[in-house]
Parts: C-alpha cells; structure tokens; sequence
C-alpha cells in the first residue's frame, strides 16, 4: 500500500539507488510499473534499479530491459562475499556478475564495498577481495562504481587508493561527517544521500551536506528501506524522493527548483550521461 504522494517537485531527478523487487516486513513491493508511474507523478522520472547477490543482478538487469525508465547496477553485496567465499562460490559469482554487466542496460557496478556492521572479522578478507574485484570491473568496462559502506571508512578509502579508483564512483547513502564527505570528495566521488538525512539525529550527515558542492549530490531512496521523515519506518519506494530533497534544500538553504537541476545533472555525470524515458 502507497503513502501519500508529496507535491511534485519543480524539476524532474533520478532516484539512483532502489531495490523495486525487495520486501520490507512482508509487505509485498510495489508492481514495478505502478512504482515507476507514482515515482513519475512526483518528478521522478527514472530510477537505477540495484541488485546486490546474483538473483537481485539478474533481475535488475531484465527490469532494466523491460522499462525504458530504469537503469540497472549489478553486484555482489559486501556481506554476500564471506557467504559466498565459504562455500567456494566467490570466484563463479563474481564471473557471472562481469557477464551481467557487460549488458547495455547496465550503468553501475554495485552495490559493493565493505560492511563491518554485520561481517565479523574473519570475513573481512572476502569483503575486501570482491570489492578489489567490483572497482577493477567498473574500470574495465566504464561502468560507475557504487560503494555501501558501513562501519568501514578508513578501509574503503585505503581499498580504493590501493586498487585504483576509477573515473566516477558514488557513495551510497553517503553515513559520514563532513571531514570523511571532504576525503571522498577530493578522490572525485559523487555522494549520494537518502531518507537518513531527514532524520532528527543525522546533523553530522547534514553538515557533510553542506561541505559537498550542488554538482557533487545525488538522492536515493535505497527503497525500500531509509524511508524519509514524516514516514520514517514505513517502507520506502521512489515516489517519497521529493521529502528527502525538500529536506536536503533547507539544509543547504538553496531554491529547491535549483537543486533538482542540479541533482539532475549531476546523476547523468555520474553515470555516464541521461538515458531516455518513456513519453
């Protein structure tokens, strides 16, 4: 069941990280059409649809496909790796997700990364190996690279010195204070900001906001989780877009039409230029 559509924002932008096909609580997703028709309604016309383990990727990748609106990011989520690795399934997932986005409709490579919240130590190396894995592959086929990280500031950063970091990646559901958000910054990131910057304990997330210039933000949903605050605990879906960049113009005390075409522009920069919509 849908929430309440905001009021349209003045200026259409893209959502850049969803799971249309995820549950939350046992309430069944949207259809995908009726997810990207109320996401429309409210001025978000297009939506990078995420898978994050291989049925997720393939999935993605026919949605994709299949709705001249989305575009699809593939990957093996950081705590998929250690799963994988200790049933000797890494390296084969790993080739299937090269296969899967080398497809057209594909524009990212991720979510990938590290996540120390929910990994123990001794899964940290299989993290690390397949996020090593993740940014070569977005190197080699000019795809963008989309980062989760959680718990693991220092080490994301030190992984994407060492390996080499490709020409346009993006922190998803940017979680740092402003001195991690200058870090990525100057490495050349996109950082992209979700419900969590509504909520009323995130100010160390809003003054990140403020240090990032207005070609430097995205918004996301990471539907359908992070829902935006007056909803927040409720499942999430693209159409709610609209409460996070409101939120995100009075933080940053900007003309909310000027931001939208700001965020616009710089999803298309971050990945790879516009694609088009349906009529």
């Amino acid at each position: 069941m849908s929430l309440p559509l905001p009021e349209p924002l003045p200026h259409p932008v893209v959502d850049n990280h969803c799971h249309l096909d995820i549950s939350r609580d046992d309430e069944p997703p949207l259809e995908v059409g009726e997810a990207i028709r109320l996401a429309a309604e409210v001025g978000v016309r297009r939506i990078v649809q995420v898978g994050c383990d291989l049925p997720g990727a393939r999935w993605a990748v026919e949605a994709a496909q299949a709705h001249p609106s989305l575009v699809a990011g593939v990957a093996l989520h950081p705590n998929e790796a250690p799963r994988l690795a200790a049933t000797g399934e890494l390296a084969g997932a790993l080739a299937e997700i090269a296969e899967l986005a080398a497809d057209s409709h594909v524009r990212a490579v991720g979510e990938t990364g590290l996540d120390y919240f929910r990994t123990a130590p001794e899964g940290r190396a299989a993290q690390v190996d397949s996020f090593r894995r993740h940014i070569e592959l977005a190197g080699d086929l000019d795809r963008t690279l989309v980062i989760h990280d959680r718990d693991a500031h220092d080490d994301v950063l030190r992984v994407l010195d060492e390996t080499g970091i490709p020409p346009r990646w993006v922190m998803h559901c940017f979680s740092g204070d402003a001195g991690f958000a200058q870090a990525c910054l100057e490495r050349g990131a996109y950082l992209s900001f979700a419900g969590t910057v509504t909520f009323k304990n995130a100010e160390p997330l809003r003054e990140a906001l403020r240090v990032t210039p207005l070609d430097r933000i995205l918004v996301e949903t990471d539907a359908p989780y992070l829902t935006p605050v007056p909803h927040r605990g409720r499942t999430n879906a693209s159409y709610l877009v609209p409460l996070t960049l409101r939120s995100m113009a009075q933080t940053l005390e900007v003309d909310l039409a000027d931001l939208c075409r700001a965020v616009d522009a710089a999803t298309d920069q971050a990945f790879g230029g516009a694609w088009p919509v349906a009529a």
